[in-house]
Order: C-alpha cells, then sequence, then structure tokens
C-alpha cells in the first residue's frame, strides 16, 4: 500500500494541474507519471507474477451510498501491496470519471486512476460518429450528465430541461420546476419549427446517462422524438403505424437511436431495501410505448441499445481495460507477464454482476468467476435469480477467498 503521504502528494498535483486534456480520459502528463509511481506499491514486488484478476462492482460491495463499507479499504489496500490487478466496473453513473475516481479514492482512503474506473456510459465516450451532431443527454444531477458528455467530446448537447425553459408547454406538469430548470439550462442550438424542418432542432441519438430525475419530462421527450420524422422535434411521422413496414412503421422513419447506458431495476442506497434505478425508468418507459403503438402483442417493441452489466459490450470494454492496466502494472517483468486466466467479479447484484460474469465469455478464454456478496442488493438466506460461483460475506471474504483458490496467502 502508498504511504499516506503519498497519496497526499498525488492529491496536491492534481488539484493543482488540468487532470485531463483534450482527450477524453486521458491524463495529464505531470499527473499520469505521479499517478503511476503511486498507484504501485512500495512495497517488494511478490515472488509470483499474478494470473488473476478482480472486476469490482461499487455500490453494494466497495460503498453503499456514499458510506465507504468497513472492509472495502483493507481488500483493496491488500490488492495494490500484492500488485493483483483490479478495476471499478460499476453501473453508476451521472459524473466524469475523474470526479468519481477522486471522490472514491478519498472515500476509501486508497489511490485509483481512471484506467482503473469504469462506469455505465463509459463506452459512449468512444462513440465518434455523434461527436459532432446534436444528441439529447437524458438524466443525472441538473446538468451533470451534459458535462460528462462535452467531457467525452460530444460538441452539441441538449437536455430535456433546455427544452422545457424554451418551450414550457412540452409538459405542463413541470412548469413549476421552471426556477430550478433555469439555473443550468441552456439555449436550444435551433428552434422547434415543424413548419421548417430543414431548421428546426433535429437530434441524431439519445442518450440516457444516469437515473433520470424528472421521468415525465423525460419520458414526454423522448417519446416525441421516437415518435417524430427523422429526429426532428415538433413533428410526427407519418410511418408511424403503417402495417405494411417492419416494426408497424414506428422508429422506421430516421428517428435516433436510443441508448441506455444502466440496465439495474434495483439498486443498493441508504434506504433499507432496494431502490428503483435506471431499468425502472426503462421500464416505464416500454410501458407508456406499448401503449401508445400496441406495444409486442401488436407486433412493436421499443427498438433501444442497452449497456452496463450484464451485457456483453460493457464486459468486452472492460476486460480490454483490464488487461491494459495489468501490462502496465507488471511492465516490470519485461513483459513476461502471460495469459490472465481468471477475473473475480466481485459484485451484489444477482441480474447484473452475477448473470454477466456467469454469461461472459472471453474471447481471449479468461475465466470470469462470479461472487456474490451480502453487503447490497442481495438477501441473505434468499435464493439469487442467478447462481454465482461463490457467496461470501463481504468485498473481504471475497478477496480472501479468491486468493485462496489461487494458491496465494493472505
Amino acid at each position: 500500500m502508498a504511504a499516506p503521504h503519498s497519496f497526499r502528494a498525488l492529491s496536491r498535483l492534481a488539484s493543482r494541474c488540468r487532470l485531463f486534456s483534450s482527450q477524453p480520459l486521458q491524463p495529464c502528463s505531470a499527473c499520469r507519471t505521479v499517478s503511476r509511481r503511486f498507484l504501485q506499491t512500495e512495497a517488494t514486488p511478490p515472488q509470483r507474477v499474478p494470473e488473476f484478476a478482480f472486476a469490482f462492482d461499487i455500490d453494494g460491495v466497495l460503498v453503499r451510498s456514499s458510506d465507504p463499507l468497513p472492509r472495502a479499504h483493507k481488500s483493496l489496500s491488500y490488492l495494490q501491496s500484492q500488485r493483483i490487478p483490479f478495476i471499478l466496473l460499476t453501473n453508476g453513473g451521472g459524473k466524469h470519471e475523474s470526479e468519481r475516481v477522486d471522490d472514491l479514492s478519498r472515500k476509501l482512503k486508497v489511490p485509483l486512476d481512471t484506467s482503473m474506473f469504469i462506469q455505465s456510459h463509459t463506452p459512449f465516450a468512444d462513440m465518434d460518429e455523434y461527436k459532432d451532431k446534436a444528441i439529447l443527454v437524458v438524466g443525472g444531477d441538473e446538468d451533470r450528465c451534459r458535462v460528462v458528455a462535452e467531457k467525452y467530446g460530444f460538441k452539441t448537447v441538449v437536455t430535456p430541461g433546455d427544452i422545457l425553459a424554451a418551450y414550457p408547454a412540452v409538459w405542463p406538469f413541470s412548469q413549476h420546476l421552471l426556477p430550478y430548470y433555469r439555473r443550468f439550462t441552456r439555449p436550444l442550438p435551433a428552434p422547434i419549427d415543424p413548419s421548417s424542418p430543414s431548421t428546426s432542432l433535429k437530434i441524431d441519438a439519445i442518450f440516457v446517462y444516469n437515473d433520470p430525475r424528472d421521468w415525465g419530462l423525460d419520458t414526454q421527450v423522448i417519446k416525441d422524438v421516437l415518435l417524430s420524422k427523422q429526429g426532428i422535434l415538433g413533428t410526427l411521422s407519418e410511418k408511424n403505424g403503417d402495417p405494411s413496414l417492419p416494426n408497424k412503421g414506428y422508429q422506421q422513419d430516421g428517428q435516433p437511436p436510443l441508448y441506455f447506458s444502466n440496465p439495474d431495476l434495483l439498486w443498493a442506497a441508504k434506504y433499507h431495501l432496494p431502490r428503483l434505478g435506471q431499468g425502472g425508468f426503462r421500464a416505464a418507459l416500454k410501458g407508456v410505448w406499448a401503449d401508445l403503438t400496441g406495444g409486442e402483442k401488436n407486433g412493436v417493441e421499443l427498438k433501444k441499445i442497452v449497456m452496463g452489466k450484464p451485457h456483453r459490450p460493457t464486459y468486452e470494454f472492460a476486460e480490454k481495460r483490464l488487461i491494459s492496466h495489468r501490462k502496465h502494472l507488471l511492465r516490470q517483468y519485461d513483459g513476461k507477464v502471460g495469459h490472465l486466466k481468471r477475473v473475480y467479479m466481485v459484485g451484489d447484484n444477482p441480474a447484473s454482476d452475477i448473470l454477466g460474469g456467469n454469461s461472459y465469455r472471453s474471447p481471449y478464454g479468461t475465466d470470469w468467476v462470479s461472487v456474490l456478496v451480502q453487503t447490497g442488493v442481495y438477501v441473505e438466506g434468499t435464493e439469487p435469480a442467478y447462481r454465482p460461483r461463490k457467496i461470501v460475506g463481504d468485498v473481504w471474504d471475497a478477496v480472501c477467498w479468491a486468493v485462496a483458490q489461487e494458491g496465494w496467502k493472505v
């Protein structure tokens, strides 16, 4: 584990300089040099090269809401002292990776780096095809998700709040919130004018970055875009309901793709029972869509792309990031680190962490081993919807069990 003064030095430097360059998710050279130095522990390197690694969920595993869980610091400190690679893989989001990493480093008293951190919307940063187009970003506190999208490189970002502030009649039931919205909304890049489609506001992609706060407004705006002609707000596609077209004509007229970053129906917050997450909003939107279109019984589906655990694209992205981090962490072995044989996926949610770990088939042949902890969504004594390889008490128990499987001693 890095000495306390080392962590303070890293924190002071990060606060004095600009943490990120113009390229998203790339630390500046000064911070990169210092963070890599102090992320390597000051302990003697282990005699063996670890052929295994960890992927930890955050909420319910390392923290519960904003409070660190008791043995989270001990777990990560041990892994760093042994140079055992790990990443943090969460379905949470709503803030930029640098902000989340800084916050977690302080709470857990463990130096972390963005190269070790993947949240639900991190893969959005790679979607270059939309960087120069107008996108609708939904969810999160105030306009924090807009800020995240802009740091990812998206140049024209619109929020439902922007639309409400410009056209209050778009959702009359949130007009009492206009003073709140006007604190952070921005002018629209174009008017909503269906009489002049060529100059009207056109949305090219919809991204749900984080749990929506105003479900009614967000549902209304997303619905309007999905029923529009080519994503032009204020229009209504003539193809909607056409039985001669695929999906009865819905989402068949150049409407933008709809991306969800987090499928979790439930998550562990401070309240003693799990709370609805982004998956709850998606289910509600799907219900509204079904009533509008006739739904699946009428041959109409809500076309969408869902990211986050347990979906394969998120695990592929995470595994590439973990392999890269492992190579850097063990670089003193002159590249002779061998193949990563196992990744222990430690989580609290059977429907995301465990299902994802169980179903993922690594293109590199790596075995993903699911480990379920009892400090979050899963309730001790119940039968999980998806069985893990191992059920343990907390994250330290998970680490101890995993390293024992590898023949290491704690």
